[in-house]
């Protein structure tokens, strides 16, 4: 079942100890949501062989 991300949020902020700063809640949700982007980018195949990106950036090196 697919979760809203006020769900999701909700979760999260549910998990986070009571003594919690704005910093923790807001670098917790962050990473939520670049995960989800990276998960939709992999089943979109919009990704890049490892072999691929470390040859592009060892050639932009020089």
């Amino acid at each position: 079942m697919a979760t809203t991300a006020k769900e999701a949020a909700r979760k999260i902020i549910e998990h986070l100890p009571d003594q919690a700063t704005w910093n923790d809640i807001m670098y917790e949700l962050y990473v939520r949501q670049k995960m989800e982007e990276g998960l939709a980018d992999i089943e979109a195949g919009r990704t890049i062989p490892h072999e691929v990106l470390k040859a592009e950036l060892l050639d932009n090196a020089d």
